[in-house]
């Protein structure tokens, strides 16, 4: 697994009444860095050295 982005007793309190599987947490930790670094990509395509919302 990848540096660990998501807290795994948030994803508990957000799908109160589900259990969560392991893999699940670990799935969702590496689509979040996916995304940071697509983000990171579009900024830096449009000349800038912030990452806004705008670049999801």
């Amino acid at each position: 697994m990848s540096e660990g982005i998501i807290v795994k007793a948030k994803i508990k309190d957000i799908a109160a009444g589900f259990s969560v599987a392991a893999e699940f947490s670990e799935a969702l930790n590496e689509k979040v860095l996916q995304l940071i670094k697509e983000a990171c990509r579009r900024a830096e395509g449009n000349g800038r050295k912030t990452v806004m919302a705008k670049d999801l």
